[in-house]
């Protein structure tokens, strides 16, 4: 391969890709200070499909440019550096970090320390810090090998399970004695189910899923209850419960609003894998809000002090970890074809919970 490929999606149609190829930038070409990285491995789960659903919302689309009408959907994964402009950061090093479904990143290497660096280019500024960070990772056992793939799969969902979790225990649950997960199948709510599980007794953690996931939810162990969608009016309703959406189906969250009614005192949206997003004015209950990870962050951070976030972080990732060897087959793609069979499936809501999937644009 002579040049940068690039898998790009219609804003306007998640369906509709378009597969485009520019040429490497020479060495000499490349900014001051700037790095050429091969992207060799990267994961792709549904919380991908929420960044390309809230592309321009949360500016997702502007990390990556594309051409006009298409967007790059990030990615958290692995890359390698080929060339490098920058006289700390040597050819061969791997990176960790936020990168688009692409071949090759050139990135602006700034604010270099031995653990990582972040991306200066003009565009990747306005955003949360977090997807502009890249560790330094090359001599890491925690990223390296098997664990490597639970870090680009599930770290940055599991750092959401973790700050959900957070977020609802300082805040007592509003007064839920349980709390309801949609997409209970999907790696950020079982990551929440499992910490509200192991840490959070009496609350109770009412799985919602599909019927063709019921058994993969309870085989889990971190759901009291698994209630499939069709039956979510057979919960008893009065109970104080907070709700968890992690799909964005507007119809489901009526139907709980106006089951539980004001016995629902925590409705929080984290995820929308579900492309129905029609909002109903004047529910029962409390009202949804957005609940948005760097928010929690920078209040942590300034009330945890540095590496605060980090510790506690690090030990609830090793807790999590054996869940994960035992629930959990890693598949890895290679090529557009592969690529592209995983996207199509993960926005249709086919892929299964069963898998992970690693993928390169690279052919084997």
């Amino acid at each position: 391969m002579t040049g940068i490929r690039q898998f790009n999606v219609s804003k306007r149609d998640l369906a509709t890709v378009e597969v485009t190829e520019v040429p490497l930038p020479s060495h000499d070409a490349l900014p001051e200070d700037a790095l050429l990285v091969k992207i060799d491995r990267f994961a792709f789960t549904a919380n991908n499909i929420t960044y390309a659903m809230l592309g321009d919302a949360l500016k997702y689309w502007q990390l990556f440019p594309a051409p006009e009408g298409f967007g790059n959907v990030p990615v958290w994964g692995f890359g390698e550096v080929i060339a490098s402009k920058h006289p700390q950061i040597e050819t061969g090093e791997r990176l960790f970090g936020y990168f688009p479904m692409a071949t090759h990143l050139v990135i602006e290497a700034a604010d270099v320390s031995k653990r990582g660096l972040r991306d200066g280019a003009a565009q990747r500024q306005g955003v949360a810090p977090v997807y502009n960070a890249y560790a330094r990772v090359s001599d890491d056992p925690a990223f390296t090998g098997r664990n490597g793939d639970y870090q680009a799969l599930l770290r940055a969902l599991f750092m959401l399970s973790f700050l959900v979790d957070d977020f609802l225990a300082e805040a007592e649950f509003f007064g839920a004695r349980q709390v309801i997960l949609s997409s209970a199948s999907s790696k950020t709510a079982f990551g929440l189910a499992h910490l509200l599980h192991t840490k959070r007794q009496p609350i109770r953690v009412v799985g919602l899923t599909s019927h063709d996931n019921a058994d993969f939810v309870a085989s889990l162990g971190c759901y009291h209850e698994v209630v499939p969608y069709d039956r979510v009016d057979s919960l008893p309703a009065e109970q104080p419960t907070a709700f968890v959406d992690m799909a964005g189906n507007a119809d489901l969250r009526a139907r709980l609003h106006r089951h539980f009614k004001d016995n629902l005192v925590y409705s929080g949206r984290i995820g929308m894998t579900h492309q129905d997003t029609t909002e109903t004015d004047g529910l029962p209950g409390v009202k949804p809000s957005w609940f948005f990870a760097p928010d929690q962050i920078r209040k942590r951070a300034k009330e945890w002090g540095p590496g605060g976030i980090d510790t506690r972080f690090g030990a609830a990732w090793a807790d999590f970890l054996p869940m994960l060897e035992t629930s959990l087959a890693i598949v890895e793609g290679h090529g557009l074809a592969d690529v592209e069979r995983v996207y199509r499936a993960t926005l249709a809501g086919k892929a299964s919970p069963r898998e992970g999937h690693l993928l390169s644009l690279f052919e084997r």
